[in-house]
């Protein structure tokens, strides 16, 4: 009796515990909401949300805080996208926005850039089927990381 009114106890808080890390992050749905009404411009179906891909942007995000840097991660098997701010807070619209209006540096016809255009041309990339993203934060900085699979952004190809 002694061994299982302990687990009894126990249980409840395990279940507890498991349901509240599956719960979706916040900005999920407007993430995936704005990165698809980019998409959806040009004609691409939509995204899908990965909490795995979230969880490795949190990570990067969560390094990238501590070590007061603003790099992508090396070596990434995942296409990534990057924003930060000072002094005041994004929100996944405005974040999704800053890359989606690289479009206008991109030229289609002849497959290039006249200057930043990468964040862009991955959230549009053809093959890309699944996005997560992760927001970190400190007073006074926020760095954004968004993290794309399959990823996009080889050299030569299109990416629509």
């Amino acid at each position: 009796m002694h061994r299982i009114l302990p687990r009894l106890l126990f249980a409840p808080l395990l279940l507890w515990a498991s349901a509240a890390a599956a719960q979706p992050s916040p900005i999920a749905r407007p993430m995936l909401a704005a990165h698809n009404a980019v998409r959806a411009q040009i004609g691409l179906p939509p995204l899908v949300w990965s909490d795995q891909l979230a969880e490795v942007a949190r990570d990067w995000g969560n390094r990238l805080i501590a070590t007061h840097a603003f790099a992508h991660r090396p070596n990434n098997r995942y296409g990534e996208n990057l924003y930060t701010i000072s002094g005041a807070y994004g929100s996944p619209a405005q974040v999704v926005g800053v890359w989606a209006d690289e479009r206008r540096a991109y030229d289609l016809r002849g497959n290039r850039c006249s200057s930043m255009c990468g964040h862009y041309t991955q959230i549009v990339w053809r093959t890309t089927r699944a996005v997560g993203c992760a927001v970190v934060s400190v007073p006074g900085r926020e760095v954004w990381v968004c993290n794309y699979d399959p990823p996009g952004n080889y050299v030569g190809e299109r990416p629509y």
